[in-house]
């Protein structure tokens, strides 16, 4: 255990500026990451379907659902 997490700092020391920003040396390289994941989210296709071509007909689902139940709820007779 205690060789993996020397392993682990050694390798993190090799990213450069920890003196002049410390931990947040890193911030690029997640900006990057999730940069990469927004790319592949959007153009991306796994069968016919993009991550946001199922959100938006999930959230256009869910808007349908409201509709109909405000509808059946305003057809609704009042109670005695």
């Amino acid at each position: 255990m205690f060789r993996r997490s020397q392993i682990l700092r050694n390798f993190l020391s090799f990213v450069p500026g920890k003196r002049r920003l410390g931990t947040y040396r890193f911030l690029p390289i997640f900006f990057c990451i999730g940069g990469v994941m927004e790319w592949i989210m959007i153009n991306v296709r796994i069968g016919r379907e993009t991550f946001y071509d199922v959100y938006r007909r999930k959230q256009s689902e869910r808007e349908y659902q409201q509709k109909i139940t405000e509808g059946l709820k305003a057809h609704e007779p009042a109670a005695k």
